[in-house]
Parts: structure tokens; C-alpha cells; sequence
């Protein structure tokens, strides 16, 4: 009997070979003190850094009274070590036995592709509805058991509902993210309110703290507070050329786009790689070293298949992404519109909790605390944990699940108990 199919990331291989077969190639051009090298003119190595490294080599190769081909050749091993262990990594990936097999919860409301999922929970701290990034698909707040943010939430007295967008299709690849926003999210909000029975909290996740930003300045009657996680609001705060250079990139996307109808997921998960070209082979490399009994690998394997099963982007949203966001840096210029509306923070007046990852590499900390300066009421918490770490990892409960529902107990107007003070702001 044949095992489970074999898995098919990490997505898109070829690029991340080519990544990998590109490193190789770089370390392989001889430093200028080899024979035969290219002449050292100060332009190459670019960086400051590496024309100090490759004095240090000269100096301790003259030093060792070593051939410089004695250096070349360890440097060679050195890469066909680093290639090794890179394919290892991900022929242990594509074998692990792990697949995912939490129970699915029920869907309570739906429409086109979306569905609003009710995780349970007794309610007394209230209820709170759960809004993901359009990029990537939701499990990852429900990611193992024992590691599932939302089943966490549900499991400590809040009742945890789920917008889940789904793949979009012939309906949602014409939505903009007014439509997403201002329609398929605003009409699930409204069904969650419906079933909570009263205001409820509002809780976003990396591109679905925006879109739930822009929700609560449109309707704040049905909230009690937002919750924003891993947030971005400034664009350019950290690396505006990189930011730019993404944008730049919307006309040679934009055949794809055309003919799609959405930016496929492997053009984004290759925008994703580009963020840290050899993050991903590292991490491959170091996975191929550990325990596949072990938790750890249980988890690296869970996270690369969410990762892995992405959903494509409709084309008017990654236009206004890539375009608006990254390109122009709208919403920290006060240009990005829902509905002609020009979303402000400033004028939300919500009771707010800002979680902010020290170790972000997608959402940057100076982008997201952006956001924070424009919400002084908020209460910012500062997590040692990288963008998905924060949620998912293995320190996840500690670094966000705790003190996310500490801030929820202590919000005015509490159901089921008396009021509390609200803690104070926290850098």
C-alpha cells in the first residue's frame, strides 16, 4: 500500500535551487589574491564588509604559508557540504509522515468562497472574530494541537469565530479591497454580531489587521475593541527602496495579472523569498539535522505545508498591494481609501492592543509601530518572536496568546463580570 503523496515545497523549488545554485557561484569567484582573479579595483567585493574579509584571507593565507588553491578546495567542500544538507533538508520535508488532522470546525455563515468558522468557547470573556491575511490561507492560527492560537482563545472563555477567506474565485478575482472590506468582510462582521448577540472584538493578522483597521473606523457600533497583530501601516519605514522595488515590479506582473485574473501562489511566494534570499535554505539545512520524531520537526513541517498551500491574490487587491502599499506607501501618507474614505487611525477610538514582533522580517517593528504613533490609547506589546513565531511558534503562548487575552480581561464593560481598568500603554 502506497504511503501519502509526496509533498511538493518548498514553493517554488526552482527558485530556491537556483538561490542556492547562486551562492555557490558567487563563493567560487576567487578572492583577488588568487592567481588568475579577477583585478580587485575597490568596486568588488561592493560592500565594506567584504573587502575587509577578503584582506583577512590574503593576510592569513600569506601568514599560513598556505597555497591559495588550498583555500579554494576547503571552500569547495564547504559548498558541496551546504548543497548536501540543503537537499536533505528537503527530502526529509517532502517524506515527514506528519499531516494535519484537526478536527474542522463548523461554518456558521458563508458566502462566495468565504465562511465565518465558530471554534466554540463559552463566552464569558465575549467573542471575538478572527480576520486572516488575503495571502496566505488561516490555519496558521490553527496550526497543531496543543499549537493552535484560536482553539487556545476558545479553550480560555472567548468565543473564537474565524473569517476564512478561501480561494478566490471568478467572483472574488474582481474584488478590490473596498469590496473585500466595505462587503465580504463587513457582511460577516455584521453575521458574527448577530451571533454574539452584542459588540465583539475585532482581531487581524498581518494583512488582516489593515483590512480589520478599516473595518472598525467604518463600524465601530458593533465593536468593543481591535486587536492588531504583526500590523504593517508605514511602507517605507524600515527599507523604502526594497519597498519600492516592489512595487516597481507591478508592470512585470501585470501580463500575469491580466491573464489569471490573480497573482498566482508561487509569484508571491517568490516575492516572499526575495525578502531573504538564503533564509530559506537555511532553514531547510537546519531542519535536515533535527529529530523527525521530534516536536520541533512536527512543527517546521506543519508550518512549511501552510506555507506551501497558499491561496492566489486577486489582481485588483495585488495591485493596490504591491502599487499602493508597498510602491506609494499609502496608508502612513494618508492616501489609501476604502469606499473613498480615507482610512485614519487617529480616529478610532476602540479600546486597542498592538502586537508588535521584535524579530519581524516581513512586517517590520518600525512599520508596524508606525501604526502604534497613530494610536496613543493603544496598549503596544512587543513580542520576542518573528512575524510567524508570534502566533504560531513554539513560544506563542507566552509571547501573544497571554497577553492577548490579559488585555481582553481587563477591557471595560467586560461580559459576564464587573468592569476592570484597562492596563496602561507598554513600549
Amino acid at each position: 500500500m502506497s504511503g501519502p503523496p509526496l509533498r511538493r515545497g518548498p514553493r517554488p523549488l526552482v527558485l530556491h535551487l537556483a538561490l542556492a545554485l547562486a551562492t555557490r557561484w558567487a563563493a567560487r569567484m576567487p578572492p583577488p589574491c588568487f592567481a588568475g582573479s579577477m583585478p580587485w579595483s575597490g568596486a568588488w567585493p561592493r560592500s565594506k564588509v567584504g573587502r575587509q574579509e577578503v584582506r583577512r584571507i590574503a593576510a592569513a593565507l600569506a601568514a599560513s604559508g598556505r597555497p591559495p588553491e588550498a583555500f579554494a578546495a576547503a571552500v569547495e567542500r564547504a559548498l558541496l557540504d551546504r548543497d548536501a544538507a540543503l537537499l536533505a533538508g528537503i527530502r526529509a520535508y517532502r517524506q515527514h509522515p506528519y499531516r494535519r488532522d484537526l478536527p474542522a470546525p463548523p461554518a456558521v455563515w458563508a458566502e462566495g468562497g468565504s465562511r465565518l468558522l465558530d471554534y466554540g468557547g463559552d463566552g464569558r470573556l465575549g467573542t471575538v472574530l478572527v480576520v486572516p491575511s488575503l495571502v496566505n490561507r488561516a490555519q496558521v492560527l490553527d496550526l497543531l494541537p496543543g499549537g493552535s492560537m484560536l482553539r487556545h482563545l476558545a479553550g480560555a472563555g472567548l468565543r473564537t469565530l474565524l473569517l476564512d477567506w478561501g480561494e478566490p474565485g471568478p467572483l472574488e478575482r474582481g474584488f478590490t479591497l473596498t469590496d473585500y472590506i466595505a462587503g465580504r468582510l463587513e457582511r460577516g462582521l455584521a453575521a458574527a454580531v448577530g451571533l454574539a448577540g452584542q459588540p465583539l472584538l475585532l482581531a487581524g493578522y498581518c494583512m488582516g489587521g489593515l483590512l480589520g483597521l478599516a473595518q472598525a473606523q467604518r463600524r465601530p457600533e458593533g465593536l468593543r475593541g481591535l486587536a492588531l497583530l504583526a500590523t504593517p501601516w508605514d511602507f517605507w519605514a524600515e527599507d523604502p527602496v526594497r519597498a519600492r522595488g516592489l512595487g516597481a515590479l507591478l508592470p512585470v506582473l501585470e501580463p500575469l495579472l491580466q491573464a489569471a485574473g490573480a497573482l498566482p501562489v508561487d509569484a508571491l511566494q517568490a516575492l516572499f523569498a526575495a525578502q531573504d534570499p538564503a533564509g530559506i535554505a537555511g532553514k531547510y539545512r537546519l531542519f535536515g539535522r533535527l529529530d523527525p520524531a521530534g516536536e520541533r520537526a512536527r512543527r517546521f513541517v506543519a508550518l512549511e505545508d501552510w506555507l506551501n498551500d497558499g491561496v492566489a491574490l486577486a489582481a485588483p487587491v495585488a495591485r493596490e498591494a504591491l502599487g499602493g502599499w508597498y510602491g506609494g506607501n499609502s496608508p502612513a501618507r494618508g492616501d489609501w481609501r476604502v469606499a473613498g474614505e480615507p482610512v485614519a487611525p487617529e480616529r478610532i477610538a476602540l479600546p486597542a492592543f498592538l502586537a508588535i514582533p521584535s524579530r519581524d522580517r516581513i512586517v517590520p517593528p518600525a512599520s508596524a509601530l508606525a501604526l502604534a504613533a497613530r494610536m496613543p490609547s493603544a496598549l503596544v506589546h512587543r513580542a520576542a518572536a518573528g512575524h510567524v513565531g508570534m502566533v504560531a511558534g513554539e513560544a506563542a503562548e507566552t509571547q501573544l496568546w497571554r497577553p492577548l487575552l490579559a488585555w481582553v480581561e481587563a477591557l471595560p464593560g467586560r461580559p459576564g463580570g464587573q468592569p476592570r481598568r484597562r492596563p496602561g500603554r507598554r513600549a
